[in-house]
This record gives structure tokens, C-alpha cells and sequence, in this order.
């Protein structure tokens, strides 16, 4: 099978090339340079194309750059920028993998190949009517789905996730095993490509600064002042500059530039049951073919995190709306995150919805 391998200089990827080399697949290494915005921080893109440089030398593989600065940034880094200038708290990675991952790098060259294949962690089933299922990785903690779950169902149909089958420490073991040039190198952080910048940074680079109160939701007490609300999100701790916590953003008030917080590591104010999502899309089948569908059970998770929340899920009138009611207290739900849904049993990722922060009666 000829394969086109998505390759970024980490691991995980590594390790996933070397595996598919072990299959006897014809394999293409491609590495999708971004670059970083101008001015920032370490850009480590020339020694990520060195270390790929070095894999494919090793399995004596092709390999190409692929240039899609201006898409990402067109694209994905707008989106991000507009969604935290309304005060909505955006996904980058997954709008990354849907437009520049598995959008224009297949238009412009996956499509010539039998086959996609990624470092991600996750895994792919078919079923027994030949439906393909975007399903959870072995490893709990490292699993991606969450991050694929806004790609189109054709995207999903061209790709393979080479390690979804193994825990992160044996990939690592694989690697040392193998002497892969990055066998000791380190996770990446940071947001997509964004690598080493620091957020903050970032979006004061972009927005600026606006200043304004932090006020005690329950007391209308005003606490301190921060530097713009678009450097906050619900449900965040840290980074609030403020003495006699722990503090948790519960409520913004956007039109007036107000930050609200509530007191203490078991205040019910950054807590709620209810999530109204709209936008909703499916990974490969609408689990209801489109069907009304009221108090169905479902699992879910509104951050990446390796636990699921049971719960039930209801459609509403407008198409792609739907209110998920969480057996369980869910922390933090902040508007322009998404909801991931999956079956009951937590393997198989449905698809995923926009959080509204929108009241439902």
C-alpha cells in the first residue's frame, strides 16, 4: 500500500513511519511547515526537518516539506484570534487537523496515495456494514480523538493511525530499541503549531491590552483588575494574580469587559450539568439517521482529559442542536470549546458540537 506519512520530527511520529516500514508499506514522509508567527519566541521547525531528514535517511524513505504557512494562518489562526476576541475560548488543533492536516496537505498530496497515516494516538474499526469508526487509543492518557473529532467523514476514511495500538511508554521503547535519532526527545507543547510561544504573549501580540475589574460573582466585590477579559476562559485557576484563593473564572461580561470569580476548590459556581452544543457533526453516521432522539445515553468530554462523563443527549429543533445533560458535575464549560461525544462505551468518537454557554429550559 502506498502510504503518505505525516512526520514531525517528535517520537510518536517515529515510531509510526518505522511501523509502517515493518508492514512492507510503500512509504512518502512529508513534514507540513507552518512557521511561527513573526517575532516569536524558539522555532524549532529547522531542527523538526533535520530529525525527519535523519528518518527517512535511516529507512531510506522520500521525503518533502510542504509548505502551508499562509493556510494555517489564514485559516486556523484567524478563527482562533476571532473566537477569543468574542470571548469564547477556540480549539486551534482541531480546526488544524480538519483544514491543514487532513485538508489542504490531502488536496495537494495525500490524495495521490492509497493511504494517510499520522502519529496521533487513536485507532479506526470497520464495521460489519463497512462503516469506518474513529475509535479510542490503548493509552488513556495520550489519546487524540478528542483533537480529530471535527474532520469530515471522507478525511477519516483516508487515514491510519499507526500507534493508537500502543501505550506511549512503548513507543518510547520502540524507539530506544530502534536508536531513532529522537528516541530521548522530548513531548512538544504548546498549542498546534505555535511550539514554545507563550499564549499570553501571543494574543497581546494580536489584541492587545484592555484593562479592566475582577469582580466576586457572589458579592459584586471587586477584586483586582486584569489585562483584557480575551486572556481568560471559564473555568481557569491560575494566572489571576490574586491573593486568598483559589479563584475560578465562572461568568465573563464581554460588552463591559468584566471578569467574574468565585472563591474556593469546591465552589458550585464553576460547575454545571447542562451543555447546549449547536453545530454538531458526525463522524461517520448520525447514530439516530437523523431521527428525533431525546435522553439517548452518550459519554463526553469537554477538554482534552482521559475521563469520560456519562450522559444523556437530547436533539432539538434546529438542526444540529442538541442539549447534553451530564450525570455527573462537569467543570468549567466554557462557550467555543467543544463537546466530543462518544458511545456508552467510550470507544468509538461520534462527532462533535460547539458549547453554546446558552441557557436551555
Amino acid at each position: 500500500m502506498r502510504v503518505a506519512a505525516l512526520i514531525s520530527g517528535g517520537v510518536d511520529s517515529a515510531v509510526a513511519v518505522h511501523r509502517l516500514v515493518e508492514q512492507g508499506h510503500d512509504v512518502h514522509l512529508f513534514y507540513i511547515r507552518i512557521g511561527r508567527d513573526d517575532g516569536s519566541g524558539d522555532c524549532s521547525a529547522d531542527e523538526d526537518i533535520e530529525l525527519c531528514r535523519l528518518i527517512a535517511a535511516r529507512y531510506r524513505l522520500p521525503f518533502d516539506v510542504v509548505p502551508l504557512h499562509d493556510e494555517y494562518w489564514d485559516h486556523v489562526m484567524s478563527y482562533a484570534l476571532d473566537a477569543v476576541r468574542r470571548g469564547l475560548t477556540p480549539n486551534p488543533d482541531m480546526m488544524c487537523n480538519l483544514v491543514i492536516k487532513f485538508g489542504y496537505f490531502e488536496q495537494r498530496h495525500g490524495h495521490e496515495f492509497d493511504i494517510t497515516a499520522s502519529g496521533h494516538y487513536a485507532s479506526t474499526e470497520i464495521d460489519a456494514d463497512g462503516y469506518k469508526w474513529l475509535t479510542t487509543a490503548v493509552d488513556p492518557v495520550k489519546d487524540q480523538t478528542d483533537f480529530l473529532a471535527r474532520i469530515t467523514p471522507a478525511q477519516l476514511r483516508h487515514i491510519i493511525f499507526p500507534i493508537g495500538d500502543l501505550p506511549k511508554s512503548r513507543v518510547r521503547e520502540i524507539a530506544i530499541e530502534q536508536k531513532l535519532p529522537n528516541a530521548t526527545r522530548k513531548d512538544s507543547q504548546g498549542i498546534c503549531f505555535l511550539g514554545k510561544i507563550n499564549y499570553n504573549d501571543f494574543i497581546r501580540r494580536h489584541l492587545g491590552e484592555r484593562p479592566g475589574p475582577i469582580i466576586e460573582l457572589e458579592t459584586g466585590r471587586r477584586l483586582g483588575e486584569h489585562r483584557g477579559f480575551w486572556f481568560h476562559t471559564i473555568g481557569q485557576r491560575k494566572g489571576l494574580g490574586l491573593s486568598g484563593g483559589p479563584w475560578f473564572v465562572v461568568k465573563k461580561d464581554i460588552e463591559n469587559n468584566i471578569i467574574y470569580v468565585s472563591g474556593g476548590y469546591d465552589t458550585e459556581k464553576q460547575y454545571g450539568h447542562r451543555l447546549h452544543i449547536a453545530d454538531t457533526r458526525w463522524l461517520t453516521l448520525d447514530p439516530w439517521d437523523g431521527r428525533d432522539c431525546e435522553n439517548a445515553a452518550i459519554a463526553f468530554k469537554n477538554r482534552h482529559t482521559p475521563e469520560f462523563l456519562p450522559a444523556k443527549i437530547t436533539r432539538l429543533d434546529t438542526p444540529g442542536e442538541y442539549l447534553i445533560e451530564s450525570e455527573h458535575k462537569v467543570q468549567g464549560i466554557a462557550p467555543g470549546q467543544f463537546a466530543v461525544l462518544y458511545d456508552t462505551n467510550c470507544h468509538r468518537c461520534l462527532g462533535s458540537g460547539v458549547i453554546t454557554g446558552q441557557n436551555i429550559d
